[in-house]
């Protein structure tokens, strides 16, 4: 394992790839093992709205994910850990773990990484979504920072731009073809509202302890 002088390391896998928006010292391309990349985590904010809610990325468990880890100075440490849990943690769907990632370019060097992974407990988790409906709810979506559809693109282009396929996104992408065309010719429906999401099965009433831990975790950048 690389030694290295104090500060934070923040494996990304997501946005925060192509949009970090904090200081850092060192970026590299990087792989994690135990975990993947996976629309499961309902977005009503960044990409979605109450209304017509979108999906973002978390890390769900199994197989492996490629992206970007990111040195921090030890200066600078505290207020990127701030920002990123005030960025990160608006509903506390992520838990915060410290993983070890493999860096692409150097096989044999390995760093003990911040990353977000997703808390199936939470409402906000879904998973077994087909890629037509995937792809129905990533043509409808837009919130604060954008469409969901810029969302997908983007992160493709960046994995794309140290060398990684994600076939799974890319087939989300193809499907987004005919998705898009029927939406814009008007002859089927291929968005969904607030009521498509509500009628998926739902999630068992939560405990008191788990309703606390959310909520700790949506403070945590306050």
């Amino acid at each position: 394992m690389g030694e290295s002088a104090p500060g934070l390391w923040v494996f990304a896998y997501g946005s925060l790839m192509w949009r970090p928006d904090f200081p850092f010292a060192e970026a590299h391309p990087a792989r994690l093992d135990g975990w993947h990349r996976a629309f499961c985590i309902v977005s009503r904010h960044y990409r979605g709205t109450d209304e017509r809610p979108g999906l973002v990325l978390g890390l769900d468990r199994g197989g492996s994910c490629h992206g970007r880890v990111f040195k921090v100075g030890a200066a600078d440490a505290d207020t990127v850990l701030h920002y990123l849990r005030r960025r990160e943690q608006i509903s506390g769907v992520y838990r915060e773990a410290h993983v070890n990632v493999r860096l692409l370019s150097e096989p044999h060097r390995q760093e003990t990484a911040l990353t977000f992974l997703a808390e199936r407990a939470h409402p906000s988790y879904v998973r077994g979504l087909s890629l037509r409906q995937q792809a129905n709810i990533l043509a409808a979506a837009a919130g604060k920072t954008g469409t969901n559809l810029h969302y997908l693109v983007s992160t493709l282009h960046e994995l794309r731009s140290f060398g990684i396929r994600e076939p799974e996104l890319e087939r989300i992408l193809v499907t987004l073809g005919p998705v898009r065309a029927r939406t814009q010719a008007g002859t089927a429906r291929a968005m969904l509202s607030r009521k498509d999401f509500e009628d998926w099965p739902r999630k068992p009433v939560l405990r008191l302890a788990d309703v606390k831990r959310f909520t700790f975790r949506a403070h945590l950048g306050a």
